[in-house]
């Protein structure tokens, strides 16, 4: 699956520090230096059953001011992004609307490219939908059941009489492996539980052996998509999608994991589970993840359908760099409310940067401008600290300093905002 056109990003003097980055599974600060001159990063995508809203943006546009530091210290950077474009949500619309489930997903996917072009996000190097890939990822699963950690349990409603679903031991994996649960969470069992219950869990499930067991594969239902495979014909569970797809374009380990925080349990711990129990390695070094953006009280949703849309937005005019300002004015990790206020503040705080940068440039003006830019270096690589580095632009206009054009690229190349 192709993904969007690349932004260019400008090249800046120097080089930035690698940036530290929190990781959930630890709760600390974790420098991000990747191997060889090389890192990776893998980011949960979208499932296309409706438009890009202001959630998603937020998470991308966290993970691509990640990705923008790297470049700027010199490394190069493979990004793997996901589609999940198969799954419940993705066919009860589908079947809600009277439109084909593929169709549905198509037109869904293309409108996400379009929004995220418009944000000048950087797109992934791959982008890999669930469809393209369905035969790995029964093979994971057949090596899993070959290997104790994953088991049939008799399917009553399965379309086959000898179609059963495939569900993975969690207790066999924390016996065998060096992964346990709760590990790249920190959370406890309450806590986790609920989730589960929660965010696509079936913790009353006849027949599985422990009630937080994750779904591997599911078995063929009558009018649902399938998929002859080694392991009988139906589709792939959500996390373990996530854990192949990322396996194969990044290997074993690379640096980061990242989604947004309702990823941390049930997906991101057992998608780092299933990799493990393939692998025998830790999926990855940093478990990172962007908070939740609320609208009208309550998290932005599809489900709820309180959404501000990125396609709305910009059919009435908002300009792209205004909607990444008046998402990077909060911290990538703070939860936060979207506010009408808030992007009147953005669209303001655009016309002024772009009032000081259309200045008469000063030939000495680099010096001062190299400083500000070591300014936003240090700020953005202490944890991508966003609202800093527009606090550091804000006070530059204010001091009413001359203009070299070094500003305008760095907080194109740093932010992604042009001028």
């Amino acid at each position: 699956m192709h993904s969007w056109s690349r932004p260019t990003v400008p090249s800046l003097p120097g080089r930035g520090p690698v940036p530290r980055v929190f990781d959930d599974s630890t709760g600390s600060l974790v420098e991000t230096a990747g191997v060889d001159g090389r890192i990776g990063i893998y980011v949960c995508g979208i499932t296309p059953y409706d438009a890009t809203h202001l959630g998603h943006a937020s998470t991308y546009l966290a993970f691509d001011g990640i990705q923008r530091l790297w470049i700027d210290a010199g490394l190069e950077v493979d990004y793997v992004q996901n589609v999940t474009d198969v799954d419940d949500p993705l066919l009860e619309r589908a079947n809600a609307t009277g439109v084909d489930w593929r169709e549905l997903a198509a037109s869904q996917v293309e409108l996400f490219r379009t929004d995220m072009a418009a944000l000048r996000v950087l797109p992934p190097r791959d982008y890999v939908a669930v469809t393209e890939v369905v035969d790995p990822i029964a093979d994971a699963v057949r090596r899993l059941v070959d290997a104790g950690f994953g088991y049939p349990v008799d399917t009553p409603d399965a379309r086959d009489a000898d179609g059963q679903d495939i569900y993975f031991d969690i207790d066999a994996a924390a016996e065998h492996t060096d992964w346990h649960l709760g590990l790249e969470s920190r959370l406890d069992a309450a806590t986790m539980a609920a989730f589960f219950a929660e965010r696509g869990g079936d913790p009353d499930r006849e027949g599985k052996r422990n009630r937080l067991d994750p779904l591997l594969w599911r078995a063929a239902r009558e009018g649902e998509p399938s998929w002859p495979s080694a392991v009988g014909e139906g589709r792939p569970g959500w996390h373990i999608e996530c854990s192949v797809i990322a396996l194969d374009a990044l290997g074993p380990h690379f640096c980061v994991q990242g989604g947004g925080s309702d990823l941390v349990f049930p997906h991101h711990e057992f998608s780092a589970a299933h990799a493990t129990a393939l692998t025998g390695k830790r999926f990855a070094d940093v478990h990172a993840h962007a908070g939740m953006v609320a609208y009208q009280g309550e998290k932005m949703s599809k489900s709820l359908g309180n959404l501000v849309l990125v396609s709305g937005l910009r059919a009435s005019g908002v300009d792209p760099s205004a909607v990444r300002l008046a998402v990077l004015a909060h911290h990538y990790r703070d939860d936060w409310e979207w506010t009408d206020a808030g992007l009147a503040e953005a669209v303001a705080r655009l016309e002024r940067w772009r009032d000081a940068v259309a200045r008469p440039q000063a030939s000495d003006a680099f010096d001062h401008e190299v400083t500000l830019l070591a300014e936003l270096r240090g700020v953005l690589s202490s944890d991508l600290d966003t609202p800093a580095a527009l606090k550091v632009i804000d006070e530059w206009v204010a001091g009413a300093h001359p203009t070299g054009g070094l500003v305008a690229r760095a907080v194109d190349a740093l932010l992604g905002v042009q001028l």
